[in-house]
This record gives C-alpha cells, sequence and structure tokens, in this order.
C-alpha cells in the first residue's frame, strides 16, 4: 500500500482517530517517520508532506475550538492560580520568617534554660514570669514583622513609615525600660535597617515610573529624605524631572523652515526651563535652602542648559549661522532668553551659560550677513544706472520715528544696500548681551567702505589698475558715464554717511532704548559714557569713506581738463603764449582751459543743486514752514559776501551795518526753534 493510498485512507478518518496514534505514549517519533519514508519517492514524499499540513492545520482547529469552548473556564482557572501562587509566595514568606524567628529564639533562649535551673521554687516562679514575659515580646515581634511586611507588599507608604517609627522608638525605650532582651534588640535593629531600605528602595522605584509627578513625587521624595537618605532623595528628584524632560523631547521635531526653526526652538526652550523651574520648586518644598542641595540643584540646571544649548545650535542655530541667517538666530536666542530671565527670581541666572555656548554660532552668523550685504550690494552695483530714485513702493521707511519725514533719493544700488544695513542692526540690537555693538557698527563700516570701493569704481577713468581691483577684492561695477550719474555717486554716499546710516545705528546707541530689546546685563553709566566718543570717531569714518570718493571725483574731473585723451598736458605755457594772437578776447580774460573748467564747475553746481537743494527743501518743507518764505533771493547772498569782505578787510563795523540784513528777522522764533529742531533729528 503507498503512502498517497495511505493518506486518502486516513482522510476518510475522524480527526479523534487520525491523531490517536500519535497520543499514545509509546509513540516514537523517529520510528514513525522510518515506516513511512521507507523507500519512498518523491511522489510519495509531496503526498506526506501534505499530509503532515493538513494534520497541523486540523490539530490548530481543534485546539482553537477546545480554547474557545473552555475559555470562561480558563480564564477563571487562570485567575485562580494567580491568586494561589500569590498566597502560596506570602505563606512562604511567612513560614520563613516564622523558621528564622523560630530558630533566633531557640539559639538565645534554650542555651539559657539549659545553662542554670532554679534552685529553689520562687526563683522558679521567677523564671516562669520572665519567661513568660520574653515569649510575649517575641510573639510581638513576630506579628510587628508581619505587619510591615504586609505594608510593604500593599506599597501603604504611610502606615509603614509609623510602623518603621514605632520599631524605632521601641528600641530607644529599651535602655531605659528593658522591655526586650539584647538579642531581641539586636535583631529588632538589624530588621528596622532592612526594612527601611526596603521601602526606600520601593519609593525609588516608584519615583522613575513617568505616572509619579508633582505632589505625588514630591511626597515619595520627602519620605526617603525622612527615612535618612537625603542626598539620593535630592538625586532622585532631579533624575525624575530629566527622564520627564526626555520624553518630552521626543515629541518634539525640529524642521529646517525659518519658522519651524523658532517653533522648535519655542517649544524645546519652554519645555527645558519649565522642567528646571518644576525642579527648583520641588527642591525648594522638599529640601529647603540647604547649601548642599542648592548646590547640586544648579549643577544639574546648568548640565540641562548646555544640553539644550547643544541641541538647539546642531539643528536650528548651525544651518542658519552658515547661511547668514542671523534674524532666525536672534529670535531663537530672544526667545531662549525670554524663558531663562523667568528662572532669575528663583536664584538660577542660566543667561551667562546660554550666552556662552550661543556666541560662536551668533558670531559666525553675524560674519556671514556682512559677507553677504557686500556680495548682494557689488552685484547691484554691477546693474545699477545711478539715478536717483525714491525707494520702491512697498519697501520699508527709512525712519521709524516719523512717517511724515520724507523719503530720500538713492540709487537702486543704495535703496538695497540701506536696507540691508537696517535688517542686520536690528537683528543684531537684541543682542546687547553677547556685545556685539561695537563689532556691528565696526561691520558696517567695513560694508560701506566696500560699497564706496564700488562708486569710486563707478567713475569713468578710475585711476584703479586691474592688479589694484584684484587685489582689493572690488567688483566690476556699471561705469556713470554723464556728469548727473557721477553726481548721484556723491549723493548716494553722502546721504548715506550723513543721515541714514547714523541713524540706522541709533538702534544700537546705549542711550536709546528699544521694547524689543532683550538686555540680561544692563550697562553701567560710566560704559554709556565711554561708547560717546567711538560713535563720534565711527562717524568721522564715515566721512573719510566718503572723502575718498570725492577726492577721486575731483582728480579725474581735474585731470580730464588738464589731460587730452592721448595723454598730452594741455595746461602748459604755450596756452598764455596763444593768448596774445586772439583779438577778440580781452588780455585778463582767462585761458580757454580755465573756461571750460569753469563751465564744468557751472553744470556740476546746478546738478548738485537740483540734488543737494532739493533736499534741504524738503527738509524746511516737513516742518510746516515754507522754505521760499524763509529763505532770501540769491541776490541778498551776493549783499551779505560783500558786507563780510569790508568788515573783514577793515573798511567797516558792525555798528555802522544794518540789522535787518539778516533774511530770517520776519521768521517768528517758533518757524526758527521748528527748523532748529528739525535740524537737530
Amino acid at each position: 500500500m503507498s503512502i498517497g493510498d495511505s493518506a486518502e485512507l486516513e482522510s476518510k478518518l475522524s480527526l479523534s482517530d487520525r491523531l490517536k496514534e500519535f497520543k499514545s505514549s509509546q509513540f516514537d517519533p523517529d520510528a514513525y517517520l522510518m515506516s513511512k519514508c521507507h523507500a519512498m519517492t518523491e511522489k510519495d514524499i509531496k503526498h506526506a508532506s501534505s499530509h503532515l499540513m493538513d494534520l497541523r492545520k486540523a490539530s490548530a482547529e481543534e485546539m482553537r475550538k477546545s480554547v474557545y469552548a473552555n475559555y470562561t473556564a480558563f480564564i477563571r482557572t487562570s485567575k485562580e492560580i494567580t491568586v494561589l501562587e500569590g498566597e502560596l509566595l506570602s505563606m512562604r514568606n511567612l513560614l520563613s520568617t516564622q523558621a528564622a524567628l523560630v530558630h533566633g529564639l531557640a539559639e538565645g533562649i534554650i542555651p539559657d534554660s539549659l545553662s542554670a535551673g532554679p534552685e529553689d521554687p520562687e526563683e522558679e516562679d521567677i523564671y516562669d514570669v520572665e519567661s513568660t514575659k520574653l515569649t510575649k515580646t517575641d510573639k510581638w515581634f513576630v506579628e510587628y514583622l508581619d505587619n510591615i511586611e504586609v505594608l510593604l507588599a500593599e506599597k501603604r507608604v504611610e502606615e509603614a513609615m509609623a510602623a518603621l517609627d514605632e520599631g524605632e522608638q521601641l528600641a530607644k525605650e529599651n535602655k531605659s525600660k528593658h522591655t526586650l532582651s539584647p538579642d531581641t534588640l539586636l535583631k529588632l535593629k538589624n530588621a528596622l535597617t532592612v526594612l527601611r531600605q526596603r521601602l526606600v528602595d520601593q519609593l525609588a522605584e516608584a519615583t522613575c515610573q513617568p505616572f509619579t509627578r508633582g505632589a505625588e513625587l514630591r511626597k515619595a521624595i520627602l519620605a526617603i529624605k525622612k527615612l535618612g537618605d537625603g542626598p539620593r532623595a535630592h538625586t532622585l528628584l532631579l533624575n525624575s524631572h530629566q527622564q520627564a524632560l526626555q520624553r518630552g523631547m521626543q515629541s518634539l521635531h525640529p524642521s529646517s523652515t525659518s519658522h519651524g526653526g523658532s517653533a522648535f526652538s519655542s517649544g524645546l526652550s519652554q519645555l527645558v526651563f519649565s522642567t528646571i523651574a518644576q525642579a527648583a520648586s520641588d527642591s525648594l518644598a522638599v529640601f529647603g535652602e540647604e547649601p548642599a542641595y542648592s548646590s547640586e540643584l544648579v549643577t544639574w540646571a546648568v548640565k540641562q542648559t548646555e544640553a539644550f544649548a547643544l541641541l538647539l545650535k546642531r539643528h536650528v542655530l548651525a544651518s542658519s549661522a552658515a547661511a547668514g541667517g542671523l534674524r532666525v538666530a536672534t529670535e531663537c536666542i530672544q526667545i531662549c532668553l525670554g524663558h531663562c530671565s523667568l528662572l532669575e527670581a528663583r536664584g538660577l541666572s542660566l543667561s551667562p551659560v546660554l550666552m556662552r555656548l550661543f556666541k560662536p554660532s551668533v558670531e559666525l552668523a553675524f560674519s556671514a550677513n556682512l559677507k553677504r550685504i557686500e556680495q548682494c550690494s557689488a552685484a547691484l552695483a554691477a546693474a545699477d544706472d545711478w539715478v536717483l530714485t525714491y525707494a520702491p513702493v512697498g519697501s520699508r521707511p527709512f525712519s521709524s520715528t516719523s512717517l511724515s519725514i520724507s523719503q530720500p533719493k538713492l540709487s537702486s544700488s543704495a535703496h538695497k544696500f540701506i536696507s540691508m544695513v537696517q535688517d542686520f542692526l536690528e537683528d543684531v540690537g537684541p543682542l546687547e548681551s553677547l556685545q556685539l555693538d561695537g563689532p556691528a557698527l565696526e561691520g558696517v563700516l567695513r560694508v560701506f567702505d566696500s560699497y564706496v570701493n564700488l562708486l569710486i569704481n563707478a567713475l569713468p577713468g578710475s585711476m584703479e589698475t586691474e592688479e589694484q581691483l584684484e587685489g582689493t577684492g572690488s567688483k566690476i561695477v556699471r561705469v556713470a558715464e554723464n556728469e548727473t550719474q557721477q553726481m548721484a555717486l556723491l549723493a548716494n554716499a553722502s546721504l548715506l554717511a550723513d543721515e541714514l546710516l547714523p541713524r540706522a545705528a541709533m538702534k544700537l546707541l546705549p542711550l536709546s532704548q528699544s521694547n524689543n530689546r532683550v538686555d540680561t546685563t544692563p550697562r553701567r553709566g560710566s560704559d554709556k559714557q565711554s561708547r560717546l566718543p567711538e560713535q563720534r570717531e565711527w562717524k568721522r569714518k564715515l566721512q573719510r569713506s566718503v572723502e575718498r570718493l570725492r577726492d577721486s571725483f575731483c582728480r579725474i574731473h581735474a585731470l580730464e581738463i588738464i589731460f587730452t585723451e592721448d595723454g598730452d598736458v594741455r595746461l602748459n605755457s604755450q596756452i598764455y603764449i596763444s593768448l596774445d594772437g586772439n583779438a577778440e578776447e580781452p588780455e585778463w580774460f582767462p585761458s580757454p582751459i580755465f573756461q571750460e573748467f569753469f563751465e564744468k564747475l557751472t553744470r556740476m553746481a546746478s546738478i548738485a543743486t537740483d540734488m543737494f537743494a532739493e533736499r534741504a527743501i524738503e527738509a524746511v518743507t516737513e516742518t510746516g514752514i515754507d522754505p521760499y518764505s524763509v529763505l532770501p533771493e540769491d541776490d541778498w547772498f551776493a549783499e551779505v559776501a560783500q558786507i563780510a569782505i569790508k568788515m573783514l578787510t577793515g573798511k567797516a563795523n558792525f555798528s555802522n551795518m544794518d540789522r535787518d540784513t539778516s533774511p530770517t528777522a520776519s521768521v517768528s522764533a517758533k518757524s526758527i526753534s521748528s527748523v532748529l529742531s528739525h535740524g537737530s533729528n
């Protein structure tokens, strides 16, 4: 009979009949396999494999049906077994305790009773009474230990502590009352030590659980402290808060966007410093202001702050600093300092720790931002048409003090330059605690000097050689071809140095107050006064950069008149000899080269009047005064000049001069004060 026929025959049998052979206690798997697989072909092996798979499925189905049919009984039996195991464990513990007590009592009492017996009936009665008392004490001792075991098993902490206190009190009273034998007293003390340690370990394990928070945590820590292990209790308190902090961090995910970075910084900062604040509050509530615990708290808080700062640097500050994102770094630091300042009322000053760790990243973003301003300015100067216009619609105003102040006219690159500088200074302003005011002003001076170099290179026929351009890192810029464009270069530099940059730098002046400034280390009055000379020197350096542009401007135009395009000198003795041959001009008339020079100056004066005088007229107009009612006619200036010459040469004096000569004599004091106040701004 083949294996296939055997399988077909067995398939017709019931499941219990098919499994009967396997249930036998004498079943031998090896013999069964050899009997079935002896001289089997490949087809028989496949049939056997299929047969075994069917048996396994049938067995699993039979087990499932059996479990479902007896599920209620199975659950009830499991519960009963669990209860029975607990009872057996309790009985074993009690029996072990009883055996230990009996063994100890046997060793302590029986030798004394065997060593000496009572000599008379009275001594025998006394011995029986004392033996009875000792037996009662030992019985109490057994019940006492049994009670504490139950309290510990049921985690009734307060009652267990009360029972331990009772045992401690009994041990102290035994010195005077002698209610316990020396051996029993020693066992009691040893048992109290072991039980106290067990209770401490039980409470320590509870503090590590996530659900132990708030009042429950403080209660457990206070219990450990009362049990005589204060240092461990304080360490467990801090560890519990650290574990809660780590669990909270797992729910925060950093984002690569600037908005996401700020959200991550805010969430992480609030989590860290609120956890530190709660730990400080719990420490103060349980341990008071003991120096040892306060020192451990400060050390722990500094460690958590350092870990927080490193995490923030890795996920937010590092990438933003490398990209020049100073604003992101500023926002993160402002958020952190805001949360950190709330801890100062608890005596925890963690701001210096943050500043020490954040400063390298901020300085990196600081440098990258300045470099970006230089690069953007160079790119814009290459496409600037050097035409003065108002700022584009929608751009930020140059003054935050008054919306009525007119916006100045600048070329497109200058508009973008001052806008980037204002953004930069606004980002640096809130970081006064990092003492970046001085480096920020120096950085602005450096980028302005770089921008002035671009303006110099925009002058036609600049004396800068290609070698000098490569050495100074200058960029190729669009040349200002006509005189109007060249005057626009001067207008850009002078307006930036005289008004716009000093006005933007007011955000960093120590005497000014900013609402959004977070300064954890305010400057003293002496520090503020010491900065004033530095500010004046900074403004002088701005003017020196402008003077370089003016010098290049004047030199180029002067050389343009003195030399020809071929490089020949036009200003020589021959021009004066040739004057004798020109009968149309008198001898005293200027030479042609100076006539040309005068025409050039006249044209430039006209252009400058349109550019610079217009700014003065607009400034006066914004004060509510008609400038034409204040400023005199041009003839007045010529008349006053003649009077001044006479007075300087001694041909006249102040006594015989008309005092109504002043053009502002009829102007009201109010108007004058308005003009002066505007000028002071």
